[in-house]
């Protein structure tokens, strides 16, 4: 028995061991999610919306899988992968402007006590916002192209802080693209201030990105007519997507931006 005991209790520290081991190498990622997704007590969810949106991205990757497989490339794989991120930091940046505009207008709007009750909830997307936005900063910064020959000043200490930033550089740039990735789909935690702020929100970005990209060369052969499906398709869906999101809020729970505004 006790042999037993000891295998067994060997197998669970190689597990703890193995399991601290990935959880250190993912500390990253968790901490963007607990920082960047919605977490307001009381927050209304709905596991119906939340399928919609997971079948809308899906269904959005498996339609550029195809493009890309099924006509001819213009640019490298490589280039095409560069392109996509390019967009996520358009996409982050022009949130930055545009969420704390969407949260000012809806608090302006409100009627009396909703813009003091509004205000007291804007701590998440102040931190969704903070916590990209530092990042960013501190990337370029602390980045490859960053001066920092001012520390060869300190001696030894030189090396010291080369390890340090390094160590810091590693842990900030998956952090900062699953930030980016995660502020993007819950559009800086406006949900958190209110149920129908993400759905009114979300378009609009996407609206404003096909506008960017018809500026942008494609990057398949494709004939005209499917490049032009591919480009409408995803602020039309999304447009879709939020309208039937505020229509069930409304239908199922009662939640409206009338009555959001007090109005």
């Amino acid at each position: 028995m006790s042999t037993c005991t000891r295998g067994t209790r060997s197998g669970s520290g190689s597990a703890q061991r193995r399991g601290g081991c990935a959880g250190f190498l993912l500390l990253p990622f968790s901490l963007a999610a607990r920082v960047c997704r919605p977490a307001r007590a009381g927050r209304l969810t709905d596991e119906g919306i939340e399928r919609a949106q997971v079948a809308r991205t899906a269904i959005g990757f498996v339609a550029t899988a195809w493009l890309l497989f099924a006509y001819p490339l213009r640019e490298s794989a490589v280039t095409i992968l560069g392109g996509k991120f390019i967009e996520l930091l358009i996409s982050a940046g022009l949130l930055l402007v545009l969420v704390p505009i969407a949260l000012a207008v809806f608090v302006y709007a409100a009627r009396p006590p909703g813009p003091a009750f509004y205000r007291a909830r804007m701590r998440g997307p102040l931190v969704a916002l903070g916590g990209l936005f530092g990042t960013a900063l501190l990337l370029v910064l602390a980045g490859p192209t960053a001066d920092l020959a001012h520390w060869s000043a300190w001696g030894e200490f030189w090396y010291v802080a080369q390890l340090l930033i390094g160590v810091l550089y590693l842990f900030a740039l998956p952090f900062g693209l699953a930030s980016a990735v995660l502020c993007v789909h819950h559009s800086f935690r406006t949900a958190d201030v209110h149920e129908v702020l993400p759905p009114l929100v979300s378009p609009v970005l996407v609206w404003a990105m096909s506008a960017v990209q018809l500026f942008d060369a494609p990057s398949v052969a494709a004939p005209l007519g499917v490049r032009l499906l591919f480009l409408a398709a995803p602020p039309l869906s999304v447009t879709a997507l939020s309208v039937w999101e505020l229509r069930r809020l409304r239908v199922r729970y009662g939640v409206t931006l009338r009555g959001a505004l007090g109005r």
